[in-house]
């Protein structure tokens, strides 16, 4: 088993941001959140959608993955009235790579983040 860290960016909770275990890379759930400096997003459903996004393929890049090695993503948001806002960024970041995934309607989130990504990756 090989863990994920994220150096000064390291959360205050008790878990890795990603743990490789056999051919797999489970990443942990990412808020909308920078992680250089720990502030949330302040913008709508798009910038806090781009933002944990990104922070999801941080996760990879330290991994040596791509986008490409996605299988899985599991989407919470704090409003299914977002679903067309997050099906459309989701789609352009990840572009003809299609992961499996779902879209789970939670009451809030931390930090009053609109939306946390975590996913699962394939290592080869």
């Amino acid at each position: 088993m090989q863990l994920i860290n994220l150096g000064k960016s390291s959360s205050k909770g008790h878990y890795s941001a990603g743990v490789i275990a056999g051919n797999l890379l489970f990443v942990s759930g990412m808020l909308s959140i920078d992680l250089n400096t720990g502030v949330p997003c302040n913008g709508g459903i798009r910038e806090h959608m781009l933002m944990s996004l990104n922070n999801v393929k941080l996760v990879l890049d330290q991994a040596n993955l791509a986008l490409e090695n996605v299988v899985q993503c599991r989407i919470y948001t704090t409003d299914v009235e977002f679903w067309n806002d997050i099906n459309e960024i989701y789609s352009e970041f990840f572009g003809i790579h299609k992961p499996a995934r779902v879209v789970v309607p939670v009451p809030k989130l931390h930090y009053g983040c609109l939306v946390e990504i975590e996913c699962v990756a394939e290592v080869y």
